[in-house]
């Protein structure tokens, strides 16, 4: 429904919602602007609640991410400031969104445990990239799917609110959502809206779901243009003169001369006509001058001073209740708060009023001019009256919960607007540096404040206010990219202030960082260091930024100004620690971490940190001790307890990790990749302890959960390569590989699941990848050297030894992806006691050597790693064998 102001669409709607509740639909009224498709999501959700239909799951989700937004700014804001060379202090480091863009999606449970005849590629490769990028600025990461809410509420959060919709959609007959004023909120839910109404992006919208916008204007066809033969459109227009005499009539105005005048002031206006009426002229007399606006006649006909007053005085404040409205009023005007909120122009929703804007504007632009003096001091006085609640709210209120705090945020924007229409020069400065601010929060809150000042603009008709305005609300953008427009916007034009800029460039460089453009990140650092060459947290920035583009000699530097500067900077040392082992000074590296950890000993993130470089240096024990640590101090949902579980199994203790997966997967709610992950591990223990009656099942849940990760299809797909379901087995190889091409443990297993499916050639293919990948040959030395010798010799014994060979490769599978083998002369014992032939014995010996042979000599890690179990197995065979070396002089030492 779209129409000029003051047509009548308010009227209309309530009218429709009011029709909609007597079929026994539940109808949401949408009726103040929201500026995010989450704001829109939660308002809806908070409104069918009245209706006893609770969105309980979504409501959940909403839940957990206000939690991790506020935990995340938390522990950002909890960075020390200082003072500037500008003169100003430090703005608090941006929201939590900068640490999760860097690392991706990537993490324990998104990143595959790589190794094909190999684990030589260990736990800390798996997790560093996620774990030094978040540590780096300030290290309270939680899951990925933590990080994924983070980034995009919006993606995360619409498909959980549809699934919730269309269960709630299937008590009652329709469900309306009716949102108003779609000339402010269309910019921001358009692309939105669109997507759940016409297409699957975020899933389905229930049938019988009615959408109804209504606005000014038509759908914007950038958005709307193709599915416009899907849209009812109602256009609204003013009153024929037949139907406006009509409503005068129904006021009981029938004289001529009256009827003639209100016609000609309202322009057949609906809400100007209905405006007139109110004020029921009887005679001639009282309209004896025609001219003058519509409003000015209204308050003319009004004989009551204190009538008139109190309604020239509402139309100060955006909106008013009670308090606001005796605030303003003089006392002879007190009692007339009922006479206010009755007129015809004045919408009371829930005990906050405002006025129609078609009456709102002329009646402040008749104050404006008739006493500017009188304008300022009444703006001032309001001004100030928000101020004193802000500031009283803020007494319970922690400063990094403000910002998502209603009430605070309400509070505060009244407060910017009346300060910009008492002095739009004075005041300007003071809003520009406050949208910067909002730019670290959600683009809900970028728009609102845009927004806020264009509304002052048009209501001063002050000349630069009126350009600020025109600039931010035209600066693209949807949801996440509306932060970075306006930031261009306000550091490309003057009038920013230095301390201003300073954060303008931070906020804009970590954006940048994030959508990987990292030339603009630097520019935008480096611009904020010529404005504070001493502000220690863009040191950090910059340094991060250099160790994203793999320059940690630079970050080194950088980090090492910031800790000259601020010696408490605890995540500054955690980077330096980092960019230190990256350049193989691992001493040094730990040093940092523990003078982070001597500032605050609950840091997780040096724990995390620490506990990697220890594993690197095999100090296996103490590594796991640390992630534990850091897996207590962090959060729930932190990606710490899947490393902790991660380094468990490759320590081969798979008791521990069933336990320590019963409590996790206990938890109420857990993200769907981060359960996935904990039933893959348990899963995945619970094979390796033979018990893969309980295995296959928490493995097939795992694969089932939505986004489940590459690890979850790769362990299902080895357990039903052994359960002999071979075409599902490669089903499960090929989803994980799809996802992590280069999986080289899974190119393995889908080898010999199509060897075992009778596809030789398909066989060598898989088996050959995985071999060169590995080892970093070629792949036809791999082919010829390897993966041809194995298949055949698997062809050859996979009939006559078919149960020491599933057993052998089942035991491979197992060992390829621990860094230890407890257990492993037992399990070794055990295969030769299925008696393969000698024949069978010596080819496995056989290529046991040549891979021996191939890395010896080799200093990388996982070369070490291989000659280690290689070694152990071919002392165990020698041992083990009958006759002591059954195997012949080729079992070696």
């Amino acid at each position: 429904m779209h129409g000029i102001a003051g047509v009548g669409k308010t009227s209309l709607l309530r009218q429709w919602v009011a029709i909609a509740d007597e079929h026994g639909a539940a109808a949401v009224h949408l009726a103040d602007p929201v500026h995010s498709a989450v704001e829109a999501m939660a308002a809806i959700s908070e409104r069918l609640s009245r209706h006893e239909l609770p969105m309980k799951r979504f409501d959940k989700r909403l839940a957990h991410y206000q939690q991790r937004l506020h935990e995340a700014q938390q522990a950002l804001r909890a960075q020390p400031s200082q003072e500037e060379s500008i003169g100003e202090q430090s703005p608090p480091p941006s929201l939590p969104r900068t640490i999760a863009a860097q690392v991706g999606l990537a993490g324990l449970g998104m990143v595959p445990v790589v190794g094909a005849l190999a684990g030589a590629v260990d736990a800390a490769q798996v997790v560093e990239g996620a774990h030094r990028l978040s540590s780096a600025v300030g290290g309270r990461l939680r899951s990925p799917d933590d990080v994924r809410l983070l980034l995009d509420p919006v993606g995360v959060l619409t498909p959980v609110f549809l699934a919730d919709l269309a269960e709630l959609a299937e008590r009652r007959p329709w469900v309306v959502l009716f949102i108003d004023v779609y000339e402010r909120t269309g910019p921001a839910l358009d692309a939105w809206l669109r997507d759940i109404a016409f297409t699957d992006v975020h899933g389905a919208l229930a049938a019988n779901v009615q959408i109804v916008l209504a606005g000014q204007g038509r759908l914007d066809t950038r958005f709307w243009g193709d599915w416009l033969d899907l849209v009812n459109d109602v256009s609204l227009d003013v009153f024929t003169e037949q139907e406006a005499r009509a409503l005068l009539a129904l006021q009981g105005i029938t004289v001529e001369q009256v009827v003639e005048v209100i016609l000609h002031l309202s322009g057949r206006l609906p809400v100007l006509v209905h405006t007139l009426a109110q004020a029921r002229p009887s005679d001639a007399g009282a309209v004896a001058d025609p001219s003058g606006t519509a409003v000015e006649r209204f308050l003319k006909w009004e004989t009551d001073p204190a009538r008139r007053t109190a309604a020239l005085a509402c139309a100060l404040p955006l909106r008013f209740n009670e308090d606001v409205y005796r605030s303003v009023v003089p006392p002879e005007a007190v009692d007339q708060y009922p006479w206010v909120r009755g007129l015809a122009f004045v919408t009371d929703r829930a005990g906050q009023c405002r006025y129609h804007d078609v009456v709102r504007t002329p009646m402040l632009r008749l104050q404006r001019t008739q006493s500017p003096s009188r304008w300022q001091q009444d703006h001032t006085s309001l001004a100030e009256l928000y101020r004193s609640w802000r500031v009283r709210c803020e007494e319970g209120l922690p400063e990094e919960d403000r910002w998502t705090d209603p009430l605070w945020r309400d509070y505060r924007c009244n407060e910017t607007y009346h300060r910009l229409c008492a002095d739009p020069r004075q005041a300007l400065p003071d809003a520009l540096e406050e949208i910067t601010e909002a730019c670290e929060h959600d683009g809900g809150a970028v728009r609102r404040w845009a927004q806020l000042l264009a509304q002052a603009a048009a209501d001063t008709a002050d000349e630069a206010l009126t350009t600020w305005g025109n600039r931010l609300t035209s600066a693209p953008g949807q949801e996440a990219s509306a932060a970075v427009g306006t930031l261009d916007v306000l550091l490309r034009h003057p009038g920013l202030p230095a301390s201003g800029q300073l954060r303008a460039r931070l906020v804009r460089g970590r954006a940048h960082r994030r959508a990987e453009r990292y030339a603009q990140a630097h520019a935008d650092f480096a611009a904020a260091l010529t404005l504070a060459p001493d502000h220690a947290v863009t040191h950090v920035e910059r340094a991060l930024t250099y160790l994203l583009t793999g320059r940690p000699e630079q970050a080194r530097v950088d980090y090492t100004r910031a800790i000259e500067l601020d010696p408490e900077l605890d995540w500054a040392y955690v980077g330096r620690a980092q960019a230190l082992r990256m350049q193989g000074h691992v001493a040094a590296a730990l040093s940092d971490l523990d003078r982070a950890l001597a500032i605050d000993a609950a840091y997780a993130a040096a724990h995390a940190e620490r506990s990697l470089i220890l594993w690197e240096t095999q100090r296996r024990d103490e590594a796991l001790r640390g992630m534990t640590r850091a897996a207590q101090y962090a959060p729930p949902g932190s990606w710490y307890r899947l490393a902790m579980l991660q380094f468990l199994g490759q320590l081969g203790r798979h008791t521990e990790v069933v336990k320590h997966t019963d409590g996790l997967l206990a938890e109420t709610y857990l993200p769907s990749p981060h359960r996935s992950a904990l039933l893959a591990y348990r899963g995945w223990a619970l094979h390796c302890l033979g018990r893969d009656d309980e295995a296959l099942p928490r493995l097939a849940q795992a694969a089932e959960l939505a986004e489940a990760p590459p690890l979850a299809f790769a362990r299902y797909g080895w357990v039903l390569w052994e359960a002999d379901r071979l075409e599902e087995a490669e089903q499960s190889f090929s989803r994980a590989l799809a996802m992590a091409p280069d999986h080289t443990w899974c190119l393995g297993g889908r080898g010999i699941t199509r060897l075992y499916d009778g596809r030789v050639d398909e066989a060598i293919d898989d088996l050959a990848r995985s071999f060169a990948l590995q080892f970093a040959l070629p792949a036809s030395t791999a082919e010829e050297r390897w993966a041809r010798p194995l298949v055949a010799l698997l062809r050859e014994h996979r009939d006559t030894d078919r149960a020491a060979l599933g057993a052998a490769i089942r035991l491979s599978a197992i060992v390829c992806v621990q860094q230890e083998w407890p257990g492993l002369a037992r399990s070794v014992a055990s295969v030769l006691l299925l008696r393969p032939s000698p024949r069978l014995l010596a080819g496995g010996v056989r290529l046991i050597h040549q891979v021996d042979d191939t890395v010896a000599g080799h200093s990388e890690d996982r070369h070490a790693w291989v000659m280690r179990l290689a070694g152990s197995v071919l002392r165990l065979i020698a041992r083990h064998s009958p006759g002591g070396n059954a195997a012949g002089s080729t079992a070696g030492p």
